[in-house]
């Protein structure tokens, strides 16, 4: 019989052998794997608004502290940001395929981080040479491993466009910087005027 993409292979395998306490802790394993990486999202993510809204990087709002000194409107936020995944659950045609909705998306935009940070390095080396040659943590092959990089993270994406699930997850992923983008021009507006107001 074929493997089934619905269910953990680990778990069917130990299901198969007559192990059902053993599927039952793979299962245990995966879940509790998931809510420590959904814990530390949410916890990087509310630090991360609460910081951008030091740096003038996000609205004012996300500075407000709880009693217990906690980012409580980018907790808020993170966490509604979160449930947008449930409708995902419901409109698609099982688990399988929303998770590798998320996961595409997600790795389409940590691709798009590194690519920046990888440019940010090439403009580095072209713009200050001399503070490169002092660092005392160079990158080994310097524009030639940056540019491998970039050639890797390229193929990456084509990869995520062979396949129909990924690909649609691949061409839906720029309506996120999209979304920033706009969010990031009306933010810059309101607080343009605020500054103009003050001064």
């Amino acid at each position: 019989r074929g493997v089934s993409p619905e269910a953990s292979p680990f778990v069917a395998m130990f299901s198969l052998a007559g192990l059902g306490a053993a599927a039952g802790a793979v299962n245990f394993v995966v879940l509790t794997a998931a809510a420590s990486s959904a814990n530390s999202g949410v916890y990087s993510t509310s630090r991360m608004l609460f910081g951008l809204s030091w740096a003038d990087n996000a609205p004012h709002i996300f500075r407000r502290l709880t009693a217990r000194s906690v980012p409580g409107i980018s907790l808020i936020v993170t966490c509604v940001s979160l449930l947008t995944s449930i409708p995902l659950l419901y409109t698609s045609e099982s688990i399988i395929d929303a998770f590798t909705t998320v996961t595409t998306v997600a790795s389409v935009l940590f691709i798009f981080v590194w690519c920046v940070i990888v440019i940010s390095y090439l403009r580095f080396l072209t713009l200050r040479p001399e503070l490169h040659r002092a660092s005392a943590f160079r990158l080994p092959g310097q524009r030639v491993a940056a540019w491998l990089c970039l050639v890797f993270f390229a193929f990456v994406i084509w990869t995520l466009t062979q396949a129909h699930d990924t690909r649609i997850a691949v061409f839906a992923s720029p309506l996120w910087l999209v979304v920033l983008g706009v969010a990031w021009f009306v933010h810059s507006r309101r607080l343009a005027r605020h500054q103009e107001s003050q001064s």
